[in-house]
C-alpha cells in the first residue's frame, strides 16, 4: 500500500472515529462510497476521498460525517415521526428546519464543526445547481428556509452556492416569518418545543400540514387540526387505502440518504429537490390519450377526469435539461454504475445466457423439402436407396419483442430507489439490446406540486364542484423503443436532476405507455412498472373523494391484465403493490431492484408471448 492510500486509510479511520464521538454512539458502522452522504438507523454512509485528499474534499466529508454525528446525537426519531407534517411540501420545510437545528447545535459548539458543515452544504448547493437558478419555486422554498432559520441559530451566512438561492428567497421569508425564525431560534434546545415553532411557521407559509381533522397526535393544540382545509379529508382517505402520503415520510436534511440494504424508515436522511422545466411536446397530450380509459361516461360526477388537459406534456429527457448538464448527471451514473460493475456484469451476463438461449436456432430434420441437411449426405454416399434429406429453421417467436420500463418519478422516489432505478434501466437497455429485443424507457410525474396551471385554471372558473384530476401531467420519454443504447444513454441520467421528481398520478400514466405499445408492431409487448407506493396528487385528493387516483389506477390495470395483449408486471419499492397487479413483487431494499428486474423480465419471456384472452382469463379466474 502506497504513502497516499495510507493517508487516506487513516483519515478514513480518524472521521469514523470522530462520527462516533460526536454522537456519543460506539454502535454506529461507518462504510465509504461513491454514493451520496446518508444514515439509516445506525449505520452511516460517507464519501470516499480521492487519494490525494485535498484539504476542501477532506471538509467536505467531515462535514458529512458531522451532520449524521448530530443528527445521532440531538434528534428523537420518535418524537420527530409524531410531530411530522404528511402534506408533502410542509413535510419537506419542517426536516429541512429539523436538520439545521441539529447542525446549529453543534455549530455553536464546536468552531471546526461549524467549518465543516458549512464546506459540505457549499458542495451539496453547489451540485444542486443552487448557484445558477434564476428564479424562485417550491422546491427550493424548504432549502431557503433552511438556510435562514441556520443563520438566525448561529450567525452564519449562507454558503457561497446558496447566495443566489438567497437573494431571490429572502425579501419574501423574512417579511412573512420573522416571528417564526426568531421562535426557532429560541427553541433550538427543546426538539418538541421547536417542532412547534416549524409548525406554526408552515401555517403562516399558508401550506397545508396534510392530517386529519381531530388529530391530536402531534401534541399541538387545536389550531392544527382547525388548519386542515379541504385536503384533510384527502389524507384521511389515503390512510383508509392503507397507503397515506406514499407510506414513508421524504426527508430533506444536508448530506443525507438511506442506507443500502436497509428498508427506508420514518427517520432516514435522503436528498435534495430542484426545479425543472420543460415546453410542451407535439405529440398526443397524456390526458386526452387516456380519457377514453377514464372509467365513466361523463354524466357520474365521481368518474374519473382531467379538470384540463391543456396543460399536460409529453417530453423528451433532453427537452428538460441542457446538454452541458446532462453531460454532468450522466457522468453522475456513471460513477455510480462504476462501483458496481462486478454486480451488473453478473447480471447482465445472466440475463443475457438465458435470453440468447431462447434464440437458439432449431431445426426440423428429415422432411421432403427445404434447405438440403448437407450433415446427412454421408448416408447417401453409403447406400444410394436413402432420399435427400432437407431442413427447415423453427420460427420463434421471441425476436419479435418490444419491453417498457415506466418508472415512477415521484419525490418519494427521491435518494437512492430513483438512482437504482435509473441504473437498472441502463443495464436493461444494454441487456436486451445485445439480444435484439427493443426497450423503451419511460417516467412519469407532475409539471408542478400542488396542482399548477390546471389548479390555477380551476380556482379562475369558481371551484366548480367534482373537477377531477387538478394536476399538470409530465409523462418523460427516457428512450424511444427504436433509439439505440448509445444515442440515448445521456438522457438516463435526468432521473438524477433536482426539482424532475414531484408527484404521481400513476392511472394515466399506465395507459400512456400501454397505448404506446399497442401502436408498436412486435408481437410481444411487455410493460414493467417500477413504483414505490400508491398515486398521490395533494391538489387532486384535496377536491375529489380519497380513492380517486386509486380507483382509476385499479380500473386500468384490470383492463391491461383482462383485456389487452401486453403482459404486465409491476415492482413496488418498499411498498406492497400486489394489492394493485396481479403478477407483482415487492422488495425492501432498492438494491435488489436490478437483480429483481432481471429475473422477472426473464420469467416472462420463458412464457408462451401473447396467449388468447380466453386463456388469460382463465388464469385470472
Amino acid at each position: 500500500m502506497s504513502m497516499a492510500d495510507d493517508a487516506v486509510e487513516e483519515f478514513k479511520r480518524a472521521t469514523a472515529a470522530t462520527l462516533r464521538a460526536i454522537a456519543e454512539r460506539d454502535d454506529v458502522t461507518v462504510a465509504y462510497a461513491a454514493d451520496p452522504p446518508g444514515l439509516n438507523g445506525t449505520k452511516a454512509r460517507l464519501p470516499v476521498p480521492p487519494r490525494d485528499l485535498p484539504p476542501d474534499i477532506a471538509g467536505q466529508v467531515r462535514g458529512a460525517a458531522d451532520a449524521i454525528a448530530l443528527r445521532l446525537k440531538h434528534h428523537d426519531p420518535a418524537l420527530h415521526a409524531r410531530r411530522l407534517p404528511q402534506g408533502e411540501q410542509a413535510r419537506a420545510i419542517f426536516e429541512a428546519v429539523e436538520q439545521a437545528r441539529v447542525e446549529a447545535i453543534g455549530a455553536r459548539r464546536m468552531v471546526g464543526v461549524a467549518d465543516n458543515l458549512a464546506q459540505g452544504l457549499n458542495e451539496r448547493y453547489r451540485r444542486a445547481g443552487f448557484d445558477r437558478i434564476i428564479e424562485r419555486s417550491e422546491a427550493t422554498l424548504p432549502e431557503a428556509i433552511r438556510l435562514i432559520a441556520r443563520e438566525q441559530m448561529t450567525g452564519a451566512p449562507p454558503p457561497p452556492a446558496a447566495r443566489q438561492l438567497m437573494e431571490l428567497w429572502r425579501p419574501f421569508l423574512q417579511d412573512k416569518l420573522t416571528k417564526d425564525f426568531a421562535a426557532l431560534a429560541r427553541e433550538i434546545n427543546d426538539q418538541d418545543a421547536y417542532a412547534s415553532a416549524a409548525r406554526q411557521l408552515i401555517r403562516d407559509l399558508e401550506l397545508d400540514l396534510g392530517e386529519v381533522e381531530g388529530d391530536t397526535s402531534d401534541g399541538d393544540d387545536d389550531q392544527d387540526s382547525a388548519d386542515q382545509g379541504e385536503s384533510g379529508d384527502s389524507q384521511q382517505a389515503e390512510q383508509q387505502s392503507g397507503e397515506g402520503q406514499r407510506g414513508e415520510p421524504e426527508m430533506m436534511p444536508a448530506d443525507a440518504e438511506p442506507e443500502d440494504g436497509e428498508e427506508g424508515g420514518a427517520d432516514e436522511m435522503t436528498g435534495e429537490m430542484m426545479p425543472g422545466a420543460a415546453d410542451d411536446d407535439d405529440e398526443t397530450q397524456p390526458g386526452k390519450a387516456n380519457q377514453r380509459h377514464a372509467g365513466g361516461t361523463g354524466t357520474d360526477p365521481h368518474a374519473y377526469r382531467a379538470y384540463t388537459t391543456a396543460f399536460d406534456e409529453i417530453v423528451q429527457a433532453e427537452e428538460l435539461c441542457d446538454a452541458d448538464e446532462l453531460t454532468r448527471l450522466r457522468a453522475m451514473l456513471d460513477q455510480q454504475l462504476s462501483n458496481l460493475q462486478s454486480v451488473i456484469a453478473r447480471l447482465a451476463n445472466r440475463l443475457q445466457r438465458r435470453l440468447m438461449a431462447k434464440q437458439t436456432r432449431s431445426w426440423e430434420f428429415d422432411l421432403e423439402e427445404g434447405l438440403l441437411d448437407a450433415a446427412r449426405l454421408s448416408r447417401i454416399v453409403t447406400n444410394p436407396t436413402y432420399p435427400l434429406s432437407y431442413k427447415i429453421e423453427k420460427d420463434t417467436d421471441f425476436r419479435d419483442t418490444v419491453v417498457t420500463l415506466l418508472i415512477d418519478n415521484s419525490g418519494s422516489m427521491r435518494g437512492r430507489p430513483i438512482s437504482v432505478a435509473a441504473m437498472s434501466a441502463d443495464i436493461l437497455a444494454r441487456t436486451l439490446e445485445r439480444c435484439n429485443v427493443k426497450v423503451e424507457i419511460l417516467g412519469f410525474t407532475t409539471r408542478a406540486w400542488k396542482g399548477g396551471q390546471s389548479r390555477e385554471r380551476w380556482i379562475q372558473d369558481g371551484k366548480p364542484a367534482n373537477p377531477g384530476r387538478l394536476n399538470d401531467l409530465r409523462h418523460i420519454i427516457y428512450k424511444p423503443a427504436d433509439a439505440p443504447w448509445r444515442r440515448a444513454r445521456r438522457s438516463l441520467g435526468l432521473m438524477l436532476r433536482e426539482g424532475i421528481l414531484k408527484e404521481n398520478i400513476d392511472g394515466e400514466a399506465l395507459l400512456w405507455a400501454h397505448n404506446r405499445l399497442l401502436a408498436r408492431p412486435e408481437q410481444r409487448r411487455i410493460l414493467m412498472v417500477i413504483s414505490d407506493g400508491a398515486p398521490v396528487d395533494d391538489s387532486t385528493l384535496s377536491v375529489n373523494p380519497g380513492n380517486y387516483l386509486e380507483k382509476h389506477l385499479r380500473q386500468a390495470i384490470e383492463m391491461i391484465e383482462r383485456t389487452s395483449p401486453v403482459q404486465l408486471i409491476a415492482i413496488g419499492i418498499g411498498h406492497d403493490v400486489t394489492r394493485y397487479y396481479r403478477r407483482a413483487v415487492t422488495i425492501v431494499d432498492a438494491e435488489q431492484l436490478g437483480g429483481t428486474v432481471m429475473e422477472k423480465l426473464a420469467e416472462l419471456f420463458d412464457e408462451a408471448p401473447n396467449g388468447s384472452r380466453q386463456q388469460r382469463q382463465r388464469r385470472l379466474a
